[in-house]
């Protein structure tokens, strides 16, 4: 399915009076006032979604930064913002959906079929010079019914263990979303080790838009993800720092025609385990060869 939405197709649905439930995920790591820039001015009608509480349970190591909530806790929170079985959801952010994208994979995930970005973001909707609204929306509670989970494919520890185990395996891809100085080790702001899952290929999500902040053109993904290595029977895997950016490259694997699996608790629980393997460098497989793929020797 198609996960895009342009401004000027939110438009006419509005003009038009179609329901549709419009969903604010401004967040950034680093940035604790997401809250506050909404407020200031947002969409018409859209809703906060607070990524930290209700796109996450709380921090724990074993399961990373931003775990996935329950199923119950998700929905309970999908119906304060209003949404109801078989309404259009058009979800954004003012960061090129680098955090909107991780609202739009848990409603896909949890059967909600009606789920788009808005391409561009905030950002799009100012350029179309758009009106904003500023104070808080106060929807009318939802009655939206969500499946537990399992709608989009998902990779846990223990699956992406099963692909490095013996070196990256024949029709296996494991992608690192993140910043590449932060895949080779350079720098690594808030998790407990730098590097990256052995065997991953760097895939920055920051690639997978111009600098307006939109997706690139599917066939310009496409080639993209080809030069990674990607085929239409290679199995993919993608991760990055606690689950919410690695949500975009999943999208834009869409967009190009790949499915991909999510590691939700991603490098913030893999780095927590100090019985998983870390490598550092530009390379796959890190900077010490294959003697660093050895499961267990790995240091906390």
């Amino acid at each position: 399915m198609y996960p895009l939405m342009d401004v000027s197709e939110l438009e006419k649905r509005r003009a038009g009076g179609a329901r549709t439930v419009l969903l604010d995920v401004r967040w950034a790591l680093g940035d604790p006032h997401g809250h506050d820039h909404y407020l200031a001015g947002h969409l018409p009608d859209a809703v906060f979604v607070d990524l930290a509480t209700e796109l996450a349970d709380p921090a724990v190591a074993e399961r990373g930064r931003h775990p996935l909530p329950s199923p119950q806790r998700f929905q309970d929170a999908a119906r304060r913002w209003g949404i109801n079985n078989g309404d259009v959801v058009v979800a954004y952010d003012d960061s090129a959906n680098m955090a909107a994208a991780r609202v739009w994979w848990m409603l896909r995930n949890a059967g909600l079929p009606e789920v788009y970005l808005l391409d561009g973001g905030l950002a799009a909707w100012r350029a179309a010079g758009l009106p904003l609204e500023q104070g808080k929306a106060q929807p009318r509670p939802g009655s939206v019914t969500l499946a537990a989970d399992g709608q989009m494919p998902v990779l846990e520890a223990a699956d992406v263990t099963a692909w490095i185990e013996d070196g990256r395996p024949a029709g296996r891809i494991l992608l690192d979303a993140r910043a590449g100085e932060r895949y080779r080790g350079e720098i690594e702001p808030v998790d407990p080790r730098a590097g990256h899952i052995p065997g991953a290929v760097s895939a920055p999500t920051s690639e997978n838009v111009e600098s307006g902040g939109r997706f690139l053109p599917p066939a310009e993904l496409r080639r993209r993800f080809e030069s990674l290595g990607i085929t239409d029977d290679v199995q993919i895997g993608v991760y990055c720092g606690s689950g919410v950016t690695a949500a975009h490259q999943v999208a834009a694997l869409e967009l190009a025609g790949y499915r991909a699996a999510l590691y939700p608790g991603s490098f913030s629980e893999w780095s927590n385990n100090p019985h998983l393997p870390v490598v550092t460098g530009p390379e796959p497989r890190g900077d010490g060869g294959p003697a660093e793929w050895k499961l267990g020797d790995a240091q906390g």
